[in-house]
């Protein structure tokens, strides 16, 4: 595996000869708060990496029945199954930990998006007021395509430059969440130089995903919400596994088979929470865009002023809710292998060999 800080895959060797690689309280567990209970030991032999990688055989299914403690708490989460609390609670902490890396970075990213997106809206401002404002009785049909093509080309525009910004903002937050689980330092410089290699794949995958959740949403609607939580892990075990596009799909099936409707439930609690807080914080600027069209009701739609105070409102709920989100898909990612995979135990091997 990579030495750049990618989850690298567990030796086969090392998990052939470990005797508590179960889940559960149950007899060859060691785990929790049981008599004689040892913790991995930091110096076990254990490739490079922050141990995220595919395992090459996930341990088998046991009958348990959970462990309170798992292996601790060196990160934003603890090593054991996790709750949705504290899924939500980890994606904040990680903000809170390392708000310089996360929302300097953010903002960055989305100040670039949101001065295109206005700069866009602008330049078809005229159109949009003329077919707004006229009366549609004298407006020819040369001005009603003008204002049908403006806002077609606004809108693709705009669409593409955000699903842009949100996959590159994506797989460097992702980059975070992994070194902040293993409570691991979280500078920009190493993250940055972790993450830059995933680009390219990271908007094929992005390309591949939207065609196909596209097609399911245009064919009917609930096959493509279910095609979208079915992927939903992709660019997750993409960045951390460093694999291949097709390879993480494939990952993010396996990891939400079973469990569907939990990350269709945490996922859409996320959006929600997030789409709550956007509108709170964008709502003032709004108003105060719009504030001279209300005052003046037979003036423009679209004003200069109003177009660059939304794009500020934007980029300041974008910058909190993005990371809030991005955490959450990661940890629902890293949840599902520690149910599945036992990957607490590597996990755990990574943070005390750090």
């Amino acid at each position: 595996m990579t030495e750049s800080g990618g989850w690298s895959a567990p030796d086969p060797r090392d998990r052939g000869q470990r005797g508590d690689d179960q889940h559960g309280d149950q007899p060859g567990d060691q785990r929790g708060g049981h008599p004689g209970a040892q913790p991995p030991s930091p110096g076990a032999e254990q490739p490079p990496g922050d141990q995220y990688g595919v395992p090459s055989a996930p341990p088998p299914p046991q009958p348990g029945w959970g462990s309170p403690t798992g292996y601790g708490k060196p990160g934003v989460i603890p090593l054991r199954p996790l709750s949705l609390g504290e899924i939500l609670d980890g994606s904040i902490s990680t903000i809170r930990r390392h708000p310089g890396v996360i929302l300097g970075f953010s903002v960055a990213v989305l100040a670039v998006t949101q001065l295109l997106n206005a700069l866009v809206l602008t330049v078809f401002m005229d159109d949009f007021n003329a077919a707004a404002t006229q009366d549609p009785a004298t407006l020819t049909q040369d001005q009603a395509w003008d204002a049908i093509g403006g806002m077609f080309s606004a809108a693709g525009i705009t669409v593409v430059v955000s699903v842009l910004a949100s996959t590159f903002l994506s797989g460097f937050l992702i980059t975070v969440v992994g070194k902040a689980v293993l409570g691991r330092p979280v500078r920009f410089g190493e993250v940055w130089a972790e993450f830059r290699p995933m680009l390219l794949p990271l908007l094929g995958l992005t390309i591949v995903y939207t065609v196909i959740v596209t097609v399911g949403l245009l064919l009917c609607l609930l096959p493509g919400v279910w095609l979208y939580v079915l992927f939903s892990l992709a660019t997750p075990a993409l960045v951390l596994e460093r694999g291949r596009i097709f390879q993480a799909m494939g990952r993010s099936r396996l990891l939400v088979q079973g469990s569907w409707w939990r990350i269709f439930g945490i996922l859409l609690l996320a959006l929600v929470i997030s789409t709550v807080i956007a509108m709170i914080i964008s709502l003032p600027f709004e108003f105060a865009g719009s504030g001279a069209n209300m005052l003046s009701p037979s003036g423009p739609v679209y004003t200069t002023a109003g177009i660059w105070l939304s794009a500020l409102g934007g980029l300041v709920a974008g910058a909190i809710t993005q990371p809030f989100v991005a955490g959450v898909t990661a940890l629902v990612y890293v949840d599902q292998r520690m149910r599945k995979e036992g990957m607490d135990i590597e996990l755990a091997r990574a943070a005390g060999a750090a």
